[in-house]
């Protein structure tokens, strides 16, 4: 077939609804060990893109996400995570997805087929040239991306890609573009299975590389979590313990006072 994409190829298993169900988690697990592989090869790339967002959130700008189906998602799953890890505004990491908040449950049909919408929706979050955006699609011709890639660079806002597909067309409109081709996917066309892990993995290092090298970590700690339930506080009161040398009773109520980690620690060092 005529410039048939990678993540279109036909699956190199077949009779899938023949096996069994050990089989079907052997070959899936077997397919899913490549994908770590696939991203150590191309490190570089995603080093680039994570020192020019770091310059550009140093300078007061955000970072934007956009997709459309399993690739939006993915996109706003890593941007919500960033305030209570990470403890910062919900402003700094944007996540958005064609079809709107609606299509993260349900698909929005032909949501992600008009490509003047997804620069819209940035315009509507008043994205500027301090920001960097993202685009992120498996296939990585998704109307709805490719359109405010190019639109967001003729405006010279920095962008870059997570794609899937070597020769994709926005990598055309990417200044900073990140190709992992994962290859055919054990269903055939089911991106949100290799396509999708390769794109959470590459998420994850990006924001907690950026978030590292903004000063959200001391050490290996998140020591800006945000202290949203029970769990978190008693890390929290842990890391306070480690750092004070306090007992528990006496860290968590540093911690509770304070509100944060890092605050309770300055506090401690400063009384």
């Amino acid at each position: 077939m005529k410039n048939q994409k990678t993540t279109e190829t036909e699956s190199k298993y077949r009779h899938l609804d023949k096996m069994s169900t050990a089989q079907l988690l052997h070959s899936i697990n077997k397919e899913d060990h490549t994908v770590p592989q696939k991203i150590a090869s191309i490190l570089p790339s995603i080093e680039k893109l994570v020192d020019v967002i770091v310059d550009k959130m140093t300078g007061g700008g955000r970072l934007f996400y956009l997709g459309a189906g399993t690739s939006g998602r993915l996109g706003i799953v890593d941007a919500s995570e960033c305030p209570p890890t990470f403890g910062v505004p919900h402003d700094w990491v944007i996540g958005l997805m064609a079809g709107g908040d609606r299509a993260v449950r349900r698909a929005v049909e032909f949501a992600e087929d008009d490509e003047t919408q997804g620069y819209r929706d940035l315009v509507e979050h008043n994205i500027s040239e301090a920001d960097v955006l993202v685009g992120i699609a498996a296939s990585g011709s998704t109307p709805y991306v490719v359109g405010a890639l190019r639109d967001c660079q003729e405006r010279s806002i920095v962008t870059g890609c997570i794609v899937c597909n070597p020769g994709a067309k926005m990598l055309m409109h990417s200044d900073y573009p990140i190709v992992c081709e994962v290859g055919p996917e054990f269903v055939t066309g089911s991106t949100r299975m290799k396509a999708g892990t390769a794109q959470k993995l590459i998420l994850n290092m990006i924001s907690t590389s950026v978030m590292i090298k903004l000063g959200r970590v001391v050490d290996n700690k998140m020591v800006d979590m945000q202290l949203s339930n029970n769990k978190l506080v008693d890390r929290g009161t842990k890391m306070v313990m480690d750092k004070t040398g306090l007992d528990y009773t006496a860290a968590n109520e540093l911690l509770l006072k304070f509100g944060s980690v890092r605050k309770a620690i300055d506090g401690h060092h400063n009384s």
